[in-house]
């Protein structure tokens, strides 16, 4: 896959198969609507490209919206994407003078001038241009007045519910994992590195990892506390993760992820650690004493490996 960092980067290629959005989660609608793309473009021997954005539209459009929260960051969508086999990716950036972009020149300068879209292939509920004006009939007017072909790839349903990255927000807001993990079709992941805590895990049997997630717009799930894949580089681990405020201890109140590793005893500050939400155990609440947290995170335990087995 070849990457472009804007559209300015991008060099024009032959018989190009176009689709448009965020893709915030790559979920199965979008993977269906990228297949499409992908087998549009083996029929006419052309290539396949997505262009996507970044920030996410919401954050320019929206901005007293503050704490949007993202499924993924620019790194883990273009992997993503990347996995999907697609010939060329354009990321731009999306600011207030791209927002402004009238729907007839986004149709004209973007898709016709600059990628020479021979066919374009969107979502069910796709919207572009200022004010998002611009809908799927102002696409067919203009494939009609440009001589590209538009189709219109429908919702994917999961248990009769449409896919959307909105639904899958709400899921973990609320620490649903399996409804997020069916509608992503893989477990929701984070990534981020390994800091010195409080070490007060240490002291009753369970040694944590503190995971400093770098990106401030990146969706922390509900608090509490979940069974978890772990992955150090090529590794591959189990463990439990605790996202919450430490209400139990004296050092409550900022928001802590850590994760108890099992079966693992080395140090790994300063590594980069990718935690997968496999199942949801309970919330984070307040213990009357520490020695209730532990027997508390002794039946977590209990719950974790009877889940994994």
């Amino acid at each position: 896959m070849k990457i472009y960092e804007s559209l300015e980067d991008y060099q024009p290629a032959d018989n190009v198969v176009v689709t448009i959005g965020t893709f915030d989660g790559v979920h199965l609608g979008h993977k269906k609507l990228i297949k499409r793309v992908r087998e549009a473009a083996a029929e006419i021997g052309g290539n396949s490209l997505i262009l996507t954005f970044f920030p996410h539209p919401r954050m320019i459009l929206y901005p007293e919206e503050h704490g949007v929260s993202l499924l993924n960051t620019v790194r883990e969508k273009q992997e993503l994407l990347e996995a999907e086999s697609i010939d060329h990716l354009v990321i731009q950036a999306f600011t207030p003078e791209f927002a402004s972009i009238s729907s007839h020149d986004f149709i004209r300068k973007i898709l016709v001038e600059k990628l020479r879209t021979q066919r374009l292939i969107i979502g069910y509920d796709h919207r572009f241009g200022k004010n998002r004006e611009g809908s799927f009939d102002d696409l067919v007017k203009g494939a009609a007045e440009f001589g590209y072909s538009v189709e219109k790839i429908e919702e994917e349903d999961v248990n009769d519910i449409a896919v959307s990255s909105t639904r899958i927000r709400k899921a973990l807001a609320r620490g649903d994992v399996a409804t997020a993990t069916a509608f992503l079709g893989k477990p929701y992941a984070m990534s981020g590195m390994v800091v010195h805590g409080n070490k007060i895990g240490r002291t009753i049997g369970f040694p944590t990892a503190n995971i400093q997630i770098p990106e401030d717009y990146k969706l922390i799930p509900a608090e509490g506390v979940y069974v978890v894949e772990v992955l150090l580089g090529q590794e591959l681990h189990y463990g439990m993760l605790s996202i919450g405020r430490r209400p139990t201890l004296e050092s409550a109140g900022k928001l802590s992820v850590e994760v108890f590793i099992l079966d693992f005893n080395r140090e790994i500050y300063g590594m980069e650690i990718t935690l997968k939400l496999l199942a949801w155990v309970r919330e984070d609440i307040k213990f009357k004493s520490l020695d209730a947290l532990t027997a508390q995170i002794k039946n977590d335990l209990s719950f974790t490996l009877n889940f994994l087995k």
